[in-house]
């Protein structure tokens, strides 16, 4: 033996912050050795040990498992595959964790029953493939009929929430909500008339300065006018709707008619059924899974534009 101070197991327990009890426990399975003994018997320890225990200690903070601790420190295995293999296993446990976060507050929030729980978190844990696959056939619902279409494959773009593979909480809360909503029957098959309605109200070129579709024609026309105070009902409210029907006839391709008010009750629904709440809804947890900015909503100025079209109907 050489001069170096041996320390024992109750100095040791005070340098490491560890008890007595874990020591001998290490000591009993050949982790941390002692380096001598006294003539009575009770264990002694060097400096090496002291550093050796230390290290044990943090690895065990880590959730390192007795087994590979031992594999470590007898060499057998490299601290920087332990390293890697266990940050990788604590990746899935905290993206778990996630999940199950997400869905509690969720829960929390709305009030949810057991059956919404047992809901929410089987959304919120599905695989990769099992989500695409989720939101193919939603997707397929929605656009079914339209796939020749030359807008399809933008819309349908435009449209695909794509869940990164670190969420955060905020994009895990989306998605659960998001996949609720792909299970909405009545959602999809709104959604797929606004489809319907996208595909044939697009105009194959400019028209008098507005965009392709209705409802950013809408858009353009009405929000000045609705951030200016304008009423619906008022004379400064009548050219926009006369561009608006106007707009809507020739992208439609219908003939000049005599009595533009003929198309004001029909373009009025068309409107109101574009004017789905669960739209804004969609296009807002969409923004927050693909982190895209937040959308504006359309609904103001469908619902102004919508009021401004009634109350001009003759047959109202």
């Amino acid at each position: 033996m050489n001069d170096e101070t041996l320390y024992s197991i109750g100095d040791l327990a005070r340098r490491t912050g560890l008890t007595v009890k874990a020591i001998r426990f290490y000591a009993d399975n050949g982790i941390v050795p002692p380096t001598d003994r006294t003539p009575s018997g009770y264990r002694q320890y060097d400096s090496d040990a002291v550093a050796r225990l230390q290290f044990v200690r943090t690895l065990r903070e880590l959730g390192i498992d007795l087994t590979t601790i031992r594999r470590v420190v007898d060499r057998e295995a490299s601290l920087a595959a332990v390293a890697a293999a266990h940050a990788e296993a604590l990746d899935v446990q905290i993206r778990v964790l996630r999940q199950r976060r997400a869905v509690l507050k969720s829960a929390a929030t709305r009030g949810s029953t057991p059956q919404e729980i047992e809901l929410m978190h089987k959304l919120a844990c599905l695989s990769e493939a099992e989500r695409q696959c989720l939101i193919d056939d939603f997707l397929d619902s929605v656009f079914s009929g339209l796939c020749d279409h030359p807008a399809f494959a933008a819309v349908t773009r435009s449209l695909t929430p794509e869940l990164p593979d670190d969420p955060d909480p905020e994009q895990i809360e989306a998605w659960v909500e998001l996949a609720e909503l792909f299970q909405d029957r009545d959602f999809r098959t709104t959604l797929h008339g606004m489809a319907q309605d996208l595909a044939v109200d697009r105009s194959s070129d400019d028209t008098a300065g507005l965009p392709r579709t209705l409802a950013e024609a809408v858009r353009v026309q009405a929000t000045p006018a609705l951030n200016a105070g304008v009423e619906p009902d008022s004379a400064e409210a009548e050219p926009i709707v006369a561009a608006l029907v106007a707009h809507y006839a020739r992208i439609r391709g219908y003939p000049a008619l005599h009595d533009p008010r003929d198309h004001y009750r029909h373009i009025a629904e068309h409107l109101e059924q574009m004017n789905d709440p669960r739209r804004d809804q969609y296009l807002s947890l969409l923004a927050v899974i693909n982190g895209w900015p937040a959308p504006g909503s359309l609904g103001p100025v469908l619902t102004w534009s919508t009021a401004a079209l009634r109350t001009r109907d003759p047959r109202r």
